[in-house]
């Protein structure tokens, strides 16, 4: 297998590489992750982010790469630029370039990635609706991104309607599931965002400063939606420093009515950590519904 990653790397790259050494990586419930090089000995030092799947992964990568590429040419925030992704015998993966995220990351650096992010929002936006070229996935599950030129349709049918679905395939009973779908439409009523380039599932894991201090996200389950759902996202799990939020509203505010939109948001991510992880993700999920309708 890492015979073959290398040839497909240097195929990639056009540059001979040779995997020399390679250490396991920690903070992935998906996919396994290693640094490769081609060892402190070589005349051209190189090393790589290495991600690995089951040989019936390689779309998801596929899609990651790119999502990352459409990110980077906005020219608004940093994220890993990608090698190749393919597949062996046994496995899938991806290869992307190794940055060094050991930064601190202090307030300046996060006030810079609130205004960069607005930026990419407010650059890549899409004249075809709201969804994406083609399906990805957040986390290993799939996620739909059917074009559709309502935002309210397009959030109910394959985000919110989508997730109960998968839940009640795994005996998840959401009593007022289809009552908080005919709702949708209400509790967006008014709100008309542009369809923006969204990184999709933007939490404290999914974003880190370099060690020069270069906000970077990562990570992206990419689409055309709501700039909304990135803010959201990003205190569901834990705020991040209040920097990013000042630096963000002061590039480009926000539209009135975030704080109730917010949580219709993150329910999409709780729903889908139920039906990863189970859990206690299934009653946090049940209470949001219940607090959206009222």
């Amino acid at each position: 297998m890492w015979t073959e990653i290398a040839q497909q790397i240097s195929q990639a790259t056009g540059q001979s590489f040779e995997i020399c050494d390679r250490t396991s990586l920690s903070g992935g419930c998906i996919n396994q992750a290693y640094r490769i090089s081609n060892g402190p000995n070589a005349p051209n030092r190189q090393s790589y982010f290495l991600k690995l799947n089951s040989a019936g992964a390689e779309a998801m990568f596929t899609a990651e790469a790119l999502g990352l590429k459409q990110m980077a040419a906005a020219n608004a925030i940093r994220v890993p630029r990608p090698i190749c992704q393919g597949s062996t015998s046994s496995n899938s993966f991806i290869v992307l370039e190794d940055l060094d995220l050991s930064g601190r990351g202090g307030s300046e650096s996060w006030a810079e990635m609130g205004r960069q992010l607005a930026r990419l929002h407010r650059l890549a936006i899409s004249s075809q609706g709201f969804g994406w070229e083609r399906n990805n996935t957040i986390g290993d599950t799939p996620q739909i991104n059917d074009w559709t030129q309502s935002w309210a349709a397009f959030w109910t049918e394959h985000r919110i309607g989508y997730q109960l679905k998968l839940a009640a395939r795994r005996g998840g009973r959401f009593e007022q599931g289809e009552r908080l779908l005919e709702a949708v439409p209400a509790l967006l009523d008014g709100h008309e965002p542009e369809p923006s380039l969204v990184h999709g599932d933007l939490w404290s894991g999914n974003a880190a400063v370099t060690k020069d201090g270069e906000p970077v996200i990562f990570d992206p389950a990419v689409y055309y939606g709501d700039r909304e759902v990135d803010l959201a996202m990003t205190e569901l799990f834990g705020r991040f420093p209040a920097a990013f939020y000042q630096a963000y509203e002061a590039t480009w505010p926000l539209a009135p009515g975030y704080s109730q939109r917010k949580p219709l948001y993150n329910l999409y991510h709780i729903l889908n950590h139920f039906n990863l992880f189970g859990g206690g993700y299934g009653s946090q999920a049940q209470q949001m519904i219940k607090q959206l309708l009222g």
